[in-house]
């Protein structure tokens, strides 16, 4: 029997990452102030989980000014769509292969 967990993605493991990518797979582009209010977080919080999927590449940065004010904003890339489809797929492959009774 296949591992039921094998294709569930480590970096989505985190609820915070798991929040974020959700966002952002339903907005376009989301900010920082955005992310952190949505998802009720701390600055440092979402930093470092920002980071990570950064460095995953699953998301990309974009830094403007709006006037004299720095503006931070987010999108998926599409390996993190992709990456995080093939998570959610798995989720429900998980879910719906849990009854052990009909097998």
């Amino acid at each position: 029997m296949k591992n039921p967990i094998q294709n569930l993605n480590k970096a989505f493991e985190n609820k915070v990452r798991l929040g974020v990518m959700a966002a952002l797979m339903v907005n376009s582009r989301l900010s920082f102030n955005e992310l952190k209010d949505l998802l009720e977080l701390t600055d440092g919080n979402l930093a470092s989980h920002i980071k990570a999927l950064e460095k995953e590449r699953f998301i990309s940065v974009n830094k403007t000014f709006v006037g004299k004010k720095p503006n931070t904003t987010y999108t998926v890339t599409s390996s993190g769509k992709k990456a995080f489809e093939l998570h959610l797929k798995a989720l429900e492959d998980l879910i719906k292969n849990q009854n052990i009774t009909n097998k």
